[in-house]
């Protein structure tokens, strides 16, 4: 508490007292919270899983979340001895492994034939106790038992890096034909492609020595985006540090960007004929001078590629066709980083850095 004062009495008085109107409109997770806007309004649920799981299943951070075809939900984190965490739809954990990832980050889920694999990406940068840790991150491809069928490692080792370029991925996306491509967010900000048995195929995207409009900077997220076919699919690359996501062809071919200012966007969700995305920070002057200010919301767009409804952050506004910048209008998120589509059009909410919390669901309002 006497450092909170003592941080308090730091700020300026317009920053103070925003800093306390926060801190008082903190909603209680036990009343009924709406939040969004248009036809994508939620009731905010804190409690989807009830108390005293974590006594046997402990978490660090929720990165991300897929649900597989018999209705199970695969979450992968952080924590050193608990990486995997298995749910079902009504919040229950059913089970918990896995030490071999701790740097727990990305998580798709591939059909094959109708036979379901998971894609783990541990990014390589991870904490034990009060230190934190960089090394090689690597992709696993499992079952759904937690079976490796293959990883991918270094892209040095196929001769797409050189020896001093790091690798520390965040997330995979599978194309129609098998192929998968592997974004290195946090590392040489490159898209990585391999065939279906992890063959190297080429690389595309960076940030450096490429025209500003078309770079990856904290390319955090990726998705096949088949929402006009199969025929037609493109790679959705996110860019988050530049608050936009960059369309690419198959084979690399820079094709648009789909900018959401303001937001700090994670990993695009396609679901439908709309893209959803967990915002970690709102990118805002107002809100980046406040440390550890609860920050993040999500966002919807729809099959435009505009944004419809910000659950937790401001109403989208367009003029004159651009985005007004959105930010954080709710305490309800703590650091958005992954949404999870359920069938029903309910939305599951990880979130990083969140007091070790688990997902918060948002009960769709018809």
């Amino acid at each position: 508490m006497k450092a909170r004062r003592h941080f308090l009495a730091g700020l300026g008085t317009a920053a103070m007292a925003t800093w306390t109107q926060k801190l008082q409109s903190a909603p209680d997770p036990k009343k009924d919270v709406l939040i969004g806007h248009a036809s994508h309004r939620y009731k905010v649920n804190k409690e989807w899983v009830a108390a005293g799981q974590g006594r046997h299943h402990p978490i660090l951070n929720c990165h991300e979340m897929v649900q597989v075809r018999d209705g199970r939900l695969f979450m992968i984190g952080d924590h050193l001895q608990n990486q995997m965490l298995v749910f079902k739809p009504d919040g229950t954990i059913v089970e918990s492994w896995g030490s071999m990832w701790p740097g727990g980050h990305g998580l798709s889920l591939s059909d094959e034939n109708g036979e379901e694999f998971l894609f783990v990406t541990d990014s390589g940068l991870w904490k034990n106790g009060n230190g934190s840790y960089r090394q090689t991150g690597r992709v696993s491809k499992i079952d759904l038992t937690g079976k490796e069928i293959f990883s991918i490692s270094h892209p040095m080792s196929v001769g797409a890096y050189e020896p001093d370029m790091v690798f520390n991925p965040t997330e995979t996306a599978v194309a129609p034909n098998g192929d998968i491509y592997v974004v290195d967010g946090y590392g040489s900000q490159f898209v990585l492609r391999y065939d279906s048995h992890g063959k190297f195929i080429q690389r595309f995207g960076g940030k450096d020595d490429v025209p500003e409009e078309q770079r990856l900077n904290n390319a955090h997220g990726i998705a096949i985006d088949a929402r006009q076919g199969t025929e037609r699919a493109t790679v959705l690359v996110t860019s988050r540090a530049d608050n936009c996501f960059r369309r690419f062809t198959l084979e690399g071919g820079y094709l648009e960007t789909i900018p959401v200012p303001g937001a700090m966007v994670c990993r695009p969700v396609i679901s439908g004929q709309e893209i959803y995305a967990g915002v970690c920070w709102s990118k805002t002057p107002e809100i980046n001078k406040l440390p550890q200010n609860p920050s993040g919301f999500t966002v919807v767009l729809n099959h435009e590629n505009k944004v419809v409804s910000a659950p937790g952050g401001t109403e989208p506004v367009y003029e004159d066709g651009k985005l007004k910048p959105l930010k954080q209008a709710e305490r309800v998120f703590e650091h958005g980083h992954d949404v999870c589509v359920l069938e029903n059009g309910d939305l599951l909410v990880c979130q990083w850095n969140a007091f070790q919390t688990y997902p918060v669901k948002l009960e769709k309002v018809p």
